[in-house]
């Protein structure tokens, strides 16, 4: 099973030229690499190393950045990890393959476990939720270990932004949040699952639904942690809302 980060590139991603730095590009593969591992082998997993990555095409800012990792390859206590990152322009849809390569991965042998269970393939699922992971690291969390609502929150804006542009191709602002629910606590050390699809289409607007999953690596336990609705506007240069009637045939106009 693949598992897939989406990410936009800021400035503070970019070097003087305007292109994503090949540092934070890897740290993108090196995370999706290691929740692909750490999944299949529901035990402690680090990065041994990595074969050649070569950069083939650039990620400018604005674009989106899309990292997938897959695990190939299992034996005894490691993992041969496929990854690639794609960018993507986001009104255009414009894709081009960046880089593309091969993590090895180790999850060590704890007391009384055996080797790693074997490779199953599992064919995607297209059950209309675009879906997209990330990893709580301890910055990201309070005095009680548990993810910040306003990190939530964050990540879930930019699920919906990223959904609501992929489905409109247009330059789209958040205009307002319908409803927020918090219902269960991330811990640090999970990992996050963001899913979002577009459930209403206006003249101007798109409103994205977004349902954040937190996941125990070793213990694979998953549940529903918050839930939104964001109202996302298409604009034009100046700012001012733009019709994407071109969408009516999706979803209820309203």
């Amino acid at each position: 099973m693949s598992v897939t980060l989406i990410d936009m590139v800021f400035p503070g991603d970019a070097n003087h030229h305007g292109t994503l730095f090949g540092g934070v590009g890897l740290a993108h593969l090196d995370k999706v690499a290691f929740l692909a591992a750490a999944r299949h082998a529901r035990r402690p997993t680090v990065t041994a190393g990595c074969e050649r990555i070569d950069f083939a095409a650039p990620a400018r800012i604005g674009e989106m950045v899309e990292a997938t990792g897959k695990v190939v390859r299992v034996g005894r206590t490691s993992m041969g990890v496929e990854v690639e990152l794609w960018a993507e322009a986001p009104v255009s849809g414009e894709r081009r393959l960046c880089t593309r390569g091969v993590f090895n991965m180790v999850a060590p042998r704890g007391e009384g476990q055996g080797d790693l269970p074997p490779l199953q393939e599992n064919p995607p699922e297209d059950d209309g939720w675009l879906r997209a992971v990330e990893m709580v690291f301890p910055t990201w969390t309070n005095h009680y270990g548990t993810l910040y609502g306003g990190d939530a929150l964050k990540l879930m804006g930019k699920a919906a932004f990223i959904c609501a542009t992929r489905k409109a191709r247009a330059v789209m602002v958040m205009a307002a949040s319908n409803r927020i629910d918090f219902s269960s606590p991330i811990r640090e050390g999970d990992m996050i699952e963001l899913a979002s699809r577009a459930i209403k289409i206006g003249r101007t607007s798109v409103t994205i639904e977004v349902e954040l999953w937190a996941e125990g690596l070793l213990t694979g336990e998953r549940r529903r942690s918050a839930a939104a609705e964001f109202v996302m506007v298409a604009v034009d240069e100046a700012g001012r809302p733009r019709p994407i009637y071109r969408l009516a045939s999706a979803l209820e106009i309203a």
